[in-house]
Formats: structure tokens, C-alpha cells, sequence
């Protein structure tokens, strides 16, 4: 599965970054860069969490960045409730 990165920015200059595919994973920050940079340390997270309680296996995880979004590279298998 992979997973996107969307941003942008408040009307009070704070950036605001987010995972649609991970219900609750967003985090904001004063530039851009922070905001995507802490979201994807909390997807992260949330993949190691599935991780730890056997929820997923362990497979590798790519990061690629696009244009306007960085994308993040998961297993298929690591959100088994987000494939129904």
C-alpha cells in the first residue's frame, strides 16, 4: 500500500500535513518541510505499533518525494483494515 503525504497551509501561515490513507495521522508545523516531516515520523510510528502487535510483518518500507506531496511506500499487508 502506499500511503501520501498532503499539505498545506492555515490562513495563520502554519503548515498543516496529513495521511489520508491513516484516519488521525496529521501534524502541523511552521514551515512545510516540519509539518511532512513529523507526519511522516507518526505514520511511521503507527506502522511500528501494527508491527509490534502483530498486526503486519516486517517488510521494507520506501520513501519516495513527488512535486507537490511526498509519497511513502508501505506493505500491502501492513493496513489490513484500510484494503476493506
Amino acid at each position: 500500500m502506499n500511503l501520501s503525504i498532503e499539505h498545506e497551509q492555515e490562513e495563520d501561515g502554519r503548515w498543516l500535513a496529513e495521511v489520508p490513507e491513516l484516519p488521525g495521522v496529521l501534524a502541523y508545523g511552521a514551515t512545510r518541510e516540519e509539518a511532512m516531516a513529523k507526519v511522516e515520523v507518526l505514520a511511521l510510528r503507527v506502522v511500528a505499533e501494527r508491527l509490534e502487535h502483530g498486526e503486519s510483518r516486517a517488510v521494507p518500507i520506501t520513501i519516495s518525494i513527488a512535486a507537490c506531496q511526498k509519497t511513502v511506500g508501505f506493505p500491502q499487508n501492513a493496513f489490513p483494515s484500510a484494503a476493506a
